[in-house]
């Protein structure tokens, strides 16, 4: 990997909130949240479903489902069954739906290197076609560690006029 702009020249100092990746796992970083993230994918709406099939307590469940609707990875949208109180089920979102290649990229690092006993494989529904999930860049190159360049600008823990929070 290369490093550019102040990325290479932080020294010891932290990224903190100018980092994209630990500005994810903000979100992301509990088994819960990933595990409810997996479910939403895997077609999973309401409540009871994502509780029942992550194996989660109700709790735990609604703790997740509020953060992912506050981040905006999850929305709420009204039902209601006849002769029942209305109710929200849990859709993803555009920005949910872009998490589909990171989720499945988990899938498939694990069923390489550390496989369950029936291990989940990615096909795509049209051609039956094994799906995997690499990087490339835009032209279309499969890219490695060693191909990419990350360049950032940002003083990483220096006084900051524009905080990235703020």
């Amino acid at each position: 990997m290369n490093l550019e702009g102040a990325l290479a020249h932080r020294d010891n100092r932290p990224v903190g909130a100018y980092c994209s990746i630990e500005r994810a796992l903000d979100v992301l970083s509990t088994r819960s949240a990933m595990l409810v993230l997996r479910e939403a994918f895997y077609g999973a709406t309401r409540f009871e479903e994502f509780a029942a099939r992550a194996d989660l307590t109700d709790a735990t469940t609604a703790a997740r489902l509020r953060d992912l609707v506050r981040t905006g990875i999850l929305d709420t949208r009204p039902y209601q069954e006849p002769g029942q109180r209305r109710r929200h089920e849990y859709v993803l979102t555009p920005a949910g739906n872009d998490l589909m290649p990171a989720l499945f990229a988990l899938l498939q690092w694990a069923n390489r290197h550390d496989p369950p006993p029936y291990p989940p494989q990615l096909t795509h529904h049209h051609c039956g076609q094994p799906v995997s999930i690499e990087a490339r860049c835009e032209a279309g190159h499969p890219v490695t560690t060693d191909d990419i360049t990350v360049t950032a600008a940002g003083p990483f823990g220096l006084d900051d006029p524009i905080a990235p929070d703020g």
